[in-house]
């Protein structure tokens, strides 16, 4: 007989506070590898789980900075070795002039930058996850609280998981096959 793969286990919290002392439990216990699904966002749930803060904001500033260097060097070029017209007596390099172009490319590149950054770090899109095989979870995911110990963890054992996911006093606890 063939072995189920599995995903995880998940665990059905009824508040915020129930699974926010089971992510913490779960921590202390070394499980590093675990995800929470909320149906709003609970404060201090990332750092129970342990994430670290990401790179979004670096990919942001670093496509912002590109945008600038882009849209002044573009404007630079083309008015100082391309086309170089004296208008009036006005310097070949007038930088006042070359300013608000050089920001729109800012906020152009920063924003399409960290939109791509955040759905490349989220791992989306991703059309089907396998948490939404689980029984109830689409019926209760706008009500309830959920813990998923994913079998990736190196202390991942199905029934010692379990036990310790038992002891946190869920509402339920599935399995999570892989798909």
């Amino acid at each position: 007989m063939s072995e189920v793969k599995l995903h995880g286990l998940v665990a059905e919290f009824e508040n915020e506070g129930e699974v926010l002392a089971a992510a913490r439990k779960a921590f202390a216990l070394g499980y590093r590898i675990m995800d929470a699904y909320t149906p709003y966002p609970v404060e201090d749930l990332a750092e129970a789980l342990g994430m670290k803060k990401n790179r979004v904001s670096l990919i942001t500033l670093c496509c912002a900075l590109t945008g600038s260097l882009t849209g002044y060097g573009m404007q630079y070029i083309s008015a100082v070795w391309d086309y170089p017209i004296n208008i009036g007596g006005r310097p070949l390099h007038s930088w006042p002039s070359f300013i608000p172009i050089t920001f729109e490319l800012t906020v152009l590149f920063g924003a399409i930058g960290g939109v791509i950054g955040m759905l490349a770090l989220n791992g989306l899109p991703r059309p089907h996850h396998p948490i939404f095989d689980t029984p109830y979870f689409e019926q209760h995911s706008a009500s309830h609280f959920y813990l998923c110990l994913e079998a990736g963890d190196p202390l991942f054992d199905p029934e010692k998981t379990r036990a310790a996911l038992l002891e946190m006093h869920p509402a339920n606890v599935w399995e999570v096959p892989a798909s």
